[in-house]
């Protein structure tokens, strides 16, 4: 029997908030995501959204949006909606199908409440499955146990932009052999689209006959609800080891605070053609980069990618295994978005802001290291932002 849970607003915080923590860094701005979930408590809304395993027999495919996560720092209920409803009905009229259920691409703040944010938008008319294609978020589409897959095809891709008026929506679709070759053809509409845009693909129907099964992470939506109940239910900011040990317990992988009550000194951002965010995190055992004795520095495509330290000569971490981030001076997790980051770091006099950061390592999900090509596309990754030395082995 599958596991079936029905998730409402406070559910979707929990998400948010756990979501926050495993994404390494990604998925979107954990701050715009709780403005959205209370923008959808604002219209009244009261229902809740089943989420349960794929059934191997209804129509589905992945959902998400797609592009820079400080373009889309300010996304609100409306954008989303839009961009759903835009990005649904090219997908189905591209396949011929009619859409059932959603998977999310990847757990993030974002990323994970858009397919629980369609379902609840069509009045119990879909369903969410409890699951995603990476246990973390990810820079790009190959990154995924989805695009691993032999008999789970990327296209029909379709995206979309969020206008309300039907007679103006830009649309495109793709037909390409690879989640690679998507991704590329994706990352020039998105950045035309204005730098986010929705996204369906990895249609899973009768045609293919219902590829998703097996080709995703079972689970990962309620253990990002179980961290953020967690953390959002706990009377005092839990230590990093304790966040630390409820991740291992919650998901299977080893996690660990390998920095802890450090601080953000310095930034660096920008963002790329492809509607990318590219930068380095520096954290130092200090508010002051002057009087710091320990530094580390986080390099991200979007989501963390590799942290190293200024005692070490080998790197603390490295992708696919998660870098998350956490704070013990407000008891929740962040993303690279500006508007998450503010809370850590003082943009205008480029300081710490006082607020202390952990960094936790989480194990790579055993389904994501064993997908073919990921770990390659990783490596990929790494390389273009001049790390050329041996891969994690899980």
């Amino acid at each position: 029997m599958m596991a079936a849970y029905e998730y409402g607003i406070s559910d979707f915080e929990y998400i948010a908030a756990g979501a926050a923590i495993l994404a390494s860094g990604g998925g979107g701005s954990y701050q715009n995501a709780i403005e959205i979930i209370d923008e959808l408590s604002q219209t009244g809304w009261t229902g809740t959204v089943l989420v349960q395993d794929y059934d191997g027999a209804t129509d589905c495919c992945v959902l998400a949006m797609m592009g820079s996560p400080d373009a889309a720092d300010d996304l609100t209920l409306a954008d989303i909606e839009y961009s759903i409803i835009n990005t649904v009905a090219t997908f189905e009229a591209a396949t011929g199908s009619i859409l059932g259920c959603f998977i999310p691409v990847e757990i993030g703040p974002i990323n994970s409440i858009v397919p629980l944010i369609a379902a609840a938008l069509s009045n119990g008319d879909l369903w969410v499955v409890d699951g995603d294609g990476a246990g973390r978020a990810v820079p790009e589409l190959p990154q995924t146990t989805y695009s691993g897959s032999s008999n789970l095809a990327a296209s029909p891709c379709a995206l979309a932009n969020d206008v309300e008026d039907s007679s103006a929506v830009q649309s495109a679709v793709f037909e390409a052999p690879t989640a690679a070759q998507i991704e590329s053809l994706a990352g020039g509409v998105v950045s035309a689209f204005g730098s986010f845009s929705g996204i369906a693909l990895w249609p899973s129907n009768a045609n293919n006959e219902y590829a998703l099964s097996g080709n995703y992470i079972a689970g990962t939506l309620t253990q990002a609800w179980t961290l953020g109940e967690f953390l959002l239910n706990s009377a005092t900011a839990p230590t990093s080891a304790e966040v630390a040990a409820a991740i291992t317990t919650i998901t299977g992988r080893e996690a660990s605070a390998v920095v802890t009550n450090f601080y953000i000194t310095a930034i660096s951002q920008s963002t790329s053609s492809a509607s990318l965010d590219a930068g380095v995190i520096r954290l130092d055992n200090t508010p002051d980069q002057a009087d710091s004795t320990e530094t580390h520095y986080i390099y991200n495509l979007n989501e963390n990618l590799i942290m190293y330290s200024s005692l070490s000569p080998a790197p603390d971490i490295i992708a696919p295994d998660s870098i998350c981030y956490y704070s013990e001076s407000t008891g929740l997790g962040f993303s690279n978005a500006t508007a998450d980051l503010e809370g850590y770091f003082d943009f205008t006099s480029e300081q710490s802001t006082g607020n202390t950061v952990s960094i936790i390592k989480v194990q790579t999900a055993p389904e994501l290291y064993k997908s073919p090509g990921v770990v390659d596309s990783f490596a990929g990754l790494l390389r273009d932002i001049g790390y050329a030395g041996a891969m994690p082995t899980n």
